[in-house]
């Protein structure tokens, strides 16, 4: 028996104390009402209108059945708000990945936005590289993350991506420094230093091979995750980094410039698990969206990517 619909018959039919009333403000016809509460009093094996009368009155049964009732279909109501909230990914825990790179700004603008679209929602947030994040993804232990493309995985779905340039990162002091731009042939006899290539190796292997074919064919590669580990290694001279400019703007001693004849992209974007996925990684792919591309510069038309399917192209120009 459907026990909160009858005990919503019920209420009408106690507050109106007219079945024909009670029918016409529940959209339903006469018959089925009366039969909707026979079914409740036999269930309840109580009485719960006094019918012999010509006017409808309530039981004593009836008279404290209403006050119960009225408590438990406002707990229903309650509670199909609280799932409907959960279901739209405004409630629960919210499992996501980010960069070990990303900015403090970057981070707390995320986490603000996060709040304000879904107050209830408790993020729990975690520094994972684009490798892990994919791994944890597959074993359903992240809800979402932020990952750099090109990611080499099935079962995934992305939100909007950014592309941010790509430049070298260098001493302020260094020769190199003082164009404008710098050309991937000019940094030939350099170390390059990169993250290892378990963190992202989509976004290694293609960094080397449009450097490859750009005449900068690296010595040796010095892995470096952290970025003052990266400072570090620039600062003691002979290496280089292929960086977006915000890392640069962490030490004032390091300088960014543009790859001249190459437009060199790093493309983020959020992913979650095309099946199942938690009913807030939609929100959270958009917002992160609007956060990375608030905290870059606009794209100078060099360097907007060309109309080929996403993600495929991430070096704007080859030759």
């Amino acid at each position: 028996m459907d026990l909160l619909r009858h005990l919503r018959h019920f209420v009408v039919v106690a507050r109106e104390l007219h079945f024909g009333r009670a029918a016409e403000a529940l959209g339903i016809a006469q018959p089925p009402l009366s039969q909707s509460i026979q079914r409740l009093e036999r269930e309840l094996a109580v009485e719960l209108f006094d019918r012999s009368r010509r006017q409808v009155r309530l039981t004593t049964a009836g008279q404290l059945l209403l006050g119960e009732a009225d408590e438990l279909l406002a707990g229903e109501a309650r509670l199909r708000h609280l799932m409907r909230r959960v279901r739209e990914g405004a409630l629960g825990v919210f499992r996501a990945g980010v960069p070990p790179e990303t900015p403090a700004v970057t981070l707390r603008a995320l986490l603000d936005r996060l709040t304000a679209s879904a107050p209830g929602l408790d993020v729990d947030l975690h520094e994972l590289t684009s490798a892990e994040q994919v791994r944890m993804l597959a074993e359903r232990r992240l809800d979402a993350g932020l990952v750099h493309h090109p990611v080499q995985a099935g079962g995934l779905r992305f939100g909007p991506p950014v592309d941010v340039p790509v430049g070298v990162l260098l001493p302020r002091a260094s020769p190199l420094a003082r164009p404008r731009e710098v050309a991937l042939a000019d940094l030939a006899g350099l170390d390059l230093v990169a993250p290892p290539r378990v963190t992202a190796p989509g976004w290694y292997d293609h960094l080397l091979d449009v450097c490859r074919r750009r005449g900068f064919v690296p010595p040796r590669i010095r892995p470096a995750r952290n970025p003052e580990f990266i400072f570090g290694l620039l600062l003691a001279g002979g290496a280089v980094a292929l960086e977006p400019q915000a890392l640069a703007r962490r030490e004032p001693r390091i300088a960014w410039r543009p790859i001249a004849g190459a437009a060199l992209l790093r493309r983020t974007s959020a992913a979650w698990p095309d099946r199942a996925a938690h009913p807030a990684a939609t929100m959270f792919g958009q917002l992160a969206a609007e956060v990375l591309a608030a905290e870059e510069p606009a794209l100078p038309a060099a360097v907007v990517p060309s109309e080929r399917p996403w993600p495929v192209l991430f070096d704007a120009t080859h030759g």
